[in-house]
C-alpha cells in the first residue's frame, strides 16, 4: 500500500510531445541564425568553395552520428536533463558540474550573444547596404533584441510561444527564398562562381577545427529531444524517428542554401558579408565581443562536453551490459563522433588560440568551485539561509511578474 501510494504522489511529466510534435522541436531548434551567418565563418575558414561545402555536408553527418547517440542515450537514461544527465550518470559529479559551470558562465551567454549580434546585422544591413552596418548600432540592436524577448517571456509564455512559432515560419520561408531562385539560376547554368572551387591557393587546413564550430554551430539543435525524452510519447520509436528524419532533412535543406548562395554570390561577397543572407553576461559579451570569435569561445565548451557525452555512452555500454536496450546505434557512430568533437576541440587551440583558451579558461575555473563548494560539505545554517534566501527570491520575482501582467 505504502508503495503504491507513493507512485500515485510522484510527480512526473505528462507525455504530450507526439512524432510529429518532436520532429516539428528538431526543425525549429535547427534552423535558425546559423544558416545565415555561418557561410562566411565556414568558408574564411576553409578556405575555398568546395571544401566549404564539403565541410557543410560533413558536419550534417557528423550531428546524425551525435543524434544517433544522443537517441541510444536517451533510451538507457530515462530521466529528462540532457546533457548534464547524461554526463552525470556516466562519468560522474565533476564533470557535469563542469558542464554545468560552463554552460552558465560561457555556453548559454556566448550563444545567446551570437544570435544577437546575428539579428542587429540582418535588421540594419538592408538600411546601409551596399556600406556595412556601424557597429555600435549593430550591438546597439542586438541588445535591444535579445531585452525585448527577454521581456516578453516575463510578461506572457503564450505571447512568445506564439512568437517563437511565427519566427519559426519566417524563418523557412527566408530559406526558401534563398533556395528557389538559386536553384533556377543554377539551371539555367549560371555555374561561373563554382570553377576553381578546389583551388589549393586559398586552402586553410590549419583553420579547419574553426570551419568545423561554424557549421556545427548552424547544426546545433539536434539535442533538444534530450531535454524533454521524458514527455515523448514511446521514446523508444519516436526519438530515433525525430532524429533521422529532422537532421536529414535539414542537411538537405542546408546544402541546397550554400550551393544557393554560391550561385548568386562569389566567394568575395560571402566573405565580405556579417550577413550572407544569462543576462549580464550577454551584455558584455554583445558589447565587447565579435561574431565569430564569440562563436570559437563558446563552441570549444560546447562541443567538448558532447564530445564527453557521448564517451559516456560508451563506457555505459560496457558497465551496463543489462540494461534494455530498445534502441542501439553501431558502435562505430559514437566512436567517430567522439574522436572527431574532441579532435577538432584539441585543434581549435592551434587555429584560434586566444578564444579558445579563454573557453577552457571559464571551464577549468569550475574546478576550484566545486571542490570548495559542493565536495565540501555546507554547513547547515549557510544551506538554511541559501534555501530562505532563494525562496524570498522566487516569491518577489513571482509577484513582479504579477504586477506587470496586472498593469
Amino acid at each position: 500500500m505504502g508503495k503504491a501510494k507513493k507512485e500515485e504522489e510522484a510527480v512526473f511529466l505528462r507525455k504530450k510531445i507526439t512524432l510529429l510534435r518532436a520532429f516539428s522541436l528538431l526543425i525549429g531548434s535547427m534552423v535558425g541564425s546559423g544558416i545565415f551567418i555561418s557561410p562566411k565563418g565556414v568558408l574564411k575558414n576553409s578556405g575555398n568553395v568546395g571544401v566549404s561545402l564539403i565541410v557543410w555536408f560533413a558536419c550534417g553527418i557528423l550531428s546524425l552520428f551525435g543524434a544517433l547517440s544522443y537517441a541510444e542515450l536517451g533510451t538507457r537514461i530515462t530521466k529528462s536533463g540532457g546533457h548534464y544527465i547524461y554526463v552525470l550518470e556516466t562519468l560522474g559529479p565533476l564533470p557535469s558540474f563542469l558542464y554545468l559551470w560552463a554552460e552558465y558562465f560561457a555556453i548559454r551567454p556566448a550563444n545567446s550573444a551570437v544570435i544577437s549580434l546575428a539579428f542587429g546585422n540582418y535588421i540594419l544591413e538592408p538600411f546601409f547596404a551596399p556600406c556595412a552596418a556601424p557597429l555600435p548600432a549593430v550591438k546597439l540592436v542586438a541588445l535591444l533584441g535579445f531585452y525585448t524577448v527577454l521581456i516578453l517571456n516575463s510578461w506572457s509564455v503564450s505571447w512568445s510561444a506564439r512568437l517563437q512559432n511565427v519566427l519559426s515560419v519566417i524563418k523557412l520561408l527566408a530559406l526558401a527564398l534563398i533556395i528557389v531562385p538559386g536553384m533556377m539560376l543554377l539551371a539555367q547554368g549560371h555555374t561561373e562562381n563554382f570553377q576553381d572551387a578546389f583551388s589549393s591557393q586559398s586552402l586553410a587546413l590549419d583553420k579547419l577545427p574553426l570551419a568545423f564550430y561554424a557549421g556545427m554551430f548552424a547544426y546545433s539543435g539536434w539535442f533538444q529531444t534530450s531535454f524533454v525524452r521524458e514527455e515523448l510519447v514511446r521514446p523508444e520509436r519516436n526519438n530515433p524517428l525525430a532524429v533521422i528524419v529532422s537532421v536529414v532533412t535539414v542537411i538537405v535543406g542546408y546544402m541546397l542554401t550554400n550551393v544557393s548562395y554560391y550561385t548568386v554570390l562569389t566567394a568575395e561577397d560571402v566573405l565580405a558579408s556579417q550577413a550572407v543572407a544569462v543576462l549580464p553576461l550577454v551584455t558584455a559579451m554583445v558589447c565587447v565581443g565579435d561574431i565569430y570569435h564569440l562563436l570559437n569561445f563558446f563552441s570549444f565548451s560546447r562541443w567538448l562536453f558532447i564530445g564527453l557525452a557521448t564517451l559516456g555512452l560508451i563506457i555505459h555500454r560496457y558497465r551496463h551490459p543489462e540494461l534494455p536496450r530498445p534502441f542501439k546505434v553501431p558502435l562505430f557512430i559514437p566512436v567517430s563522433f567522439t574522436v572527431i568533437c574532441l579532435f577538432a576541440v584539441g585543434m581549435s587551440f592551434y587555429s584560434d588560440p586566444v578564444y579558445v583558451s579563454i573557453g577552457c579558461a571559464m571551464v577549468l575555473s569550475g574546478f576550484p568551485v566545486y571542490f570548495l563548494v559542493i565536495r565540501r560539505p555546507i554547513p547547515e545554517y549557510c544551506r538554511t539561509t541559501i534555501y530562505y534566501l532563494t525562496f524570498k527570491l522566487q516569491v518577489l520575482l513571482e509577484v513582479v511578474r504579477q504586477e506587470i501582467r496586472t498593469y
